[in-house]
């Protein structure tokens, strides 16, 4: 399927503002064969001609699909292009994708700046007594996934809710939980941040809309590569010692290898390889208190979103030579799966 959407190159080229932004795609058996359901969303300038766009897009396509060398044959006489609204489209993607999300920039300032409502969906609040306490991400309708460390001490699903929104209070959604799965593993020892990862079964499931839906996984076996830009969300403090916020916020870091993150002047041998850092050296962006379990994502080339790491620790926030240290996603993505079946 890959190779059918090399088009958008092609597409790219209508002219210099037009560009193909995300590809979605459904496969199913149909009729002794397979239908492909493609999602296309484009973005253009407002001033374009719609039918000059449209028939140039039709016929660009067609033309691929006639080049394109595949394994299976292709059925022209099934194309079929057709325009859908906007609210027709969120419901199609909500109900079959993953790491989609409202587009807005994300600014690298310390403390973040305000998301709003839809920009991070899978953003979850995990609240003790009703208190916020920790982070979550959403990866499933009925899963999400945090750091172990935040059920430190208090394992009872009865005294834990779930929030779903840019802000705590109203919430755009609020779930019980109906159970807790710490890593075996994890040594429930502040000294101690190996195997800090939980998931935890919400009851009952969400329905996912543009404002509350689920993050990617990645691969186990994929690797993200150094200096790439991740986006830390979450309702932590804005300062150390500081109180957590009631407004999601948002902030730009950087994946440091571990062999950086390994040197004596930062964290001098302590990061395994179910950790990651990620930050700046000089300092300035990074997670704080309250933002623990949250998420740590970044964009593929379409622009869905993946969960890379899981905020875990760090000393204190935004310190030089101390990014933030997270659960690497990829490391424990097999006992996710076994877990969550997700």
């Amino acid at each position: 399927m890959d190779d059918c959407f090399d088009c958008a190159s092609n597409i790219a080229g209508l002219s210099h503002c037009h560009w193909l932004a995300r590809v979605f795609f459904d496969i199913c058996p149909a009729n002794g064969g397979v239908l492909a359901d493609v999602v296309l969303i484009f973005k253009f300038i407002a001033t374009d001609n719609k039918e000059i766009l449209w028939t140039n897009v039709y016929h660009i396509l067609l033309k691929r699909l006639k080049v394109s060398t595949w394994p299976l044959s292709i059925d022209l006489s099934s194309y079929k292009l057709s325009e859908i609204n906007a609210e027709n489209g969120a419901n199609l993607l909500n109900s079959s994708g993953c790491g989609t999300r409202l587009d807005r920039s994300v600014e690298r300032i310390y403390g973040g700046t305000i998301a709003g409502e839809g920009e991070w969906p899978w953003q979850v609040s995990l609240q003790l007594n009703g208190i916020h306490r920790c982070g979550a991400t959403l990866i499933s309708s009925s899963w999400i996934v945090t750091a172990a460390h935040c059920f430190r001490g208090v394992k009872d699903v009865r005294r834990w809710t779930s929030s779903f929104g840019a802000r705590i209070r109203p919430p755009t959604m609020r779930r019980n939980l109906r159970q807790i799965i710490i890593h075996e593993h994890y040594a429930n020892n502040v000294m101690n941040h190996e195997f800090d990862i939980a998931v935890v079964q919400i009851s009952p499931p969400v329905e996912f809309t543009t404002a509350v839906h689920r993050v990617c996984l990645p691969e186990a076996s994929y690797i993200f590569p150094e200096n790439i830009t991740c986006v830390v969300t979450g309702y932590g403090a804005l300062r150390d010692d500081g109180p957590s916020v009631g407004e999601l916020r948002q902030t730009e870091v950087k994946i440091i290898g571990n062999e950086i993150c390994n040197r004596r002047e930062v964290y001098n041998g302590a990061i395994s390889p179910g950790m990651l850092c990620a930050g700046y050296l000089e300092g300035g962006s990074d997670a704080c208190q309250g933002d623990s379990g949250g998420p740590l994502v970044t964009p593929d080339s379409r622009g869905i979103w993946y969960l890379v790491g899981i905020v875990s620790w760090g000393d204190e926030c935004a310190k030089p030579n101390k990014p933030g240290v997270y659960t690497r996603v990829t490391y424990y993505r097999d006992w996710i799966a076994f877990h969550t079946g997700v």
